[in-house]
């Protein structure tokens, strides 16, 4: 994806998590987030939206702290979630492909880390939203935006030291996407991940994508999305081999904010 597509997600997945969470209301319990309401869920979203758009706008060339979560409630809550959102949008529109701030995952340019970074940001948050419906389950991800996340995911975050997605002994983890042609081979030790990823709009060997994993998750893009964002139960997918390996997956490679 390119930043005008990123910036296009994210407009419409910030939008789409202001309006669910109207629909579900303010007490609402998030599914995905034990312990969270959805104002809970709001405050945060909109202070790393703030966060975010003080890099852009700002010009931070080194780690800046976020505001902390703003103190409301209810419409003005609402208000100042839709404010954020809408900021950040039009911060990366005007900011220069050749702006110069802080980000912390490889990308071309900063402007494309934040593009990218929020889309899924807000994209996990909007599932979380959408949990607190009645029924509680996350709506469908858009196959290319869920394609791009599980990449940033497992190349991206995971490929990181503070990753506790290890094993004592070498482990291969596969994970593809049945509705689109990327495959990813998550390489297991006592190291972080090392992640290849083969597909359609990559240069990759493609040798090791059909041969032998200890376990291999697979199902449609957004439901792997979902999945390894632990938003939806591995049930949601096809779990062959060594299901230890998924388990080791959701016991430890939760991303977090501090």
């Amino acid at each position: 994806m390119k930043a005008a597509d990123h910036i296009d997600a994210l407009d419409a997945a910030g939008r789409s998590l202001a309006e669910t969470a109207t629909a579900a209301g303010m007490d609402a319990e998030v599914a995905t987030c034990p312990g969270w309401r959805v104002r809970d869920l709001l405050r945060h979203t909109t202070m790393v939206h703030r966060w975010a758009t003080a890099f852009l706008t700002e010009g931070h060339t080194s780690y800046h702290p976020d505001g902390g979560e703003p103190d409301l409630d209810g419409d003005a809550l609402l208000a100042h979630y839709r404010q954020g959102h809408a900021r950040l949008v039009a911060a990366l529109h005007e900011a220069p492909d050749s702006l110069e701030c802080w980000s912390f995952l490889p990308a071309p340019s900063p402007r494309a880390f934040w593009a990218r970074r929020q889309t899924h940001e807000t994209t996990v948050h909007r599932a979380d939203a959408e949990s607190a419906l009645p029924g509680g389950r996350p709506g469908p991800v858009e196959k290319a935006v869920a394609v791009d996340g599980i990449d940033e995911l497992l190349r991206g975050f995971h490929a990181r030291d503070r990753s506790r997605v290890r094993t004592e002994e070498p482990r291969t983890l596969r994970v593809r996407a049945t509705d689109t042609e990327d495959v990813w081979t998550v390489h297991l030790s006592p190291e972080p991940p090392r992640t290849e990823h083969a597909g359609a709009s990559t240069a990759g060997a493609r040798e090791e994508d059909t041969g032998a994993a200890d376990c291999e998750l697979s199902g449609p893009a957004g439901r792997l999305y979902l999945t390894l964002w632990n938003r939806l139960p591995h049930t949601a997918v096809s779990v062959a081999g060594d299901a230890s390996l998924a388990r080791l997956w959701r016991e430890n490679s939760a991303v977090t904010w501090s």
